[in-house]
């Protein structure tokens, strides 16, 4: 497993969306940071200023996907699948392992800017700062929330095979379908794959779900739809 799982970690690292990706992210906290404590106005509550250190968990769920996806689309699958001479499920758990790894360091490298961009600017408003532990807290959520996306993403990726198809799922379902669900269930949101990771990250301050509840509902989807990829992949033919 763990020769697999170096093999999986080698093709990941080395794709050429990491970067584009990695670069999104840092995009993304950089804007999210100057947007939330600059241009917001007066934060004096705890969770306004966590919100500025929050970080976008689908952009990995996206990477997972497409990484994951295209090993169908360019017919790269069958081949690690024929020389790793193992049972196809086993090669799929260590591609999403090795998602999940190569997740931790961006997911560390996305809240490194959030928090050392973001800690100066709310040192500027009123009330009290965060502490050490919020700030850890936050921290810890995204970590959590970024890994555990890009292991779904991945998940997903090898149960729809096609890198368009999932993106355009996954992104019509965050940003078009949810958020008119939690016009009228707001509450039944948070307890989807999308609404969790947000809560967790403190990207939405929902009051339905703790943080702490967020991760406990996030980690059974991740494991389901693990389960249901390993499933379908001893299922299905590879070419």
């Amino acid at each position: 497993m763990s020769r697999l799982l170096r093999g999986e970690l080698l093709k990941t690292l080395t794709t050429r969306s990491l970067h584009t990706f990695v670069a999104c992210g840092v995009g993304y906290a950089v804007l999210n940071v100057l947007i939330v404590a600059v241009g917001s106005g007066r934060l004096d509550e705890v969770g306004e200023k966590e919100q500025a250190l929050a970080g976008l968990p689908v952009l990995l769920m996206v990477w997972g996907l497409v990484g994951a996806a295209g090993e169908y689309r360019h017919r790269t699958a069958a081949p690690a699948a024929l020389v790793a001479g193992r049972d196809r499920g086993t090669l799929l758990l260590a591609r999403i392992g090795a998602y999940a790894l190569t997740g931790l360091s961006i997911a560390a490298l996305l809240i490194a800017v959030s928090v050392g961009l973001g800690l100066p600017l709310l040192a500027d408003h009123p009330g009290a700062d965060l502490t050490p532990g919020q700030v850890t807290s936050v921290a810890a959520g995204n970590l959590v929330a970024f890994v555990l996306s890009a292991i779904m993403g991945a998940a997903v990726g090898a149960m729809v095979r096609s890198p368009v198809v999932g993106v355009v799922v996954v992104l019509l379902v965050n940003f078009a379908v949810l958020p008119l669900v939690s016009g009228v269930a707001e509450t039944a949101v948070t307890y989807t794959p999308f609404g969790a990771a947000e809560v967790l990250s403190r990207a939405s301050r929902a009051t339905a779900l703790s943080p702490g509840a967020a991760a406990v509902v996030l980690c059974p989807w991740a494991i389901v739809l693990v389960a249901a990829a390993v499933a379908g992949e001893r299922r299905r033919d590879l070419a």
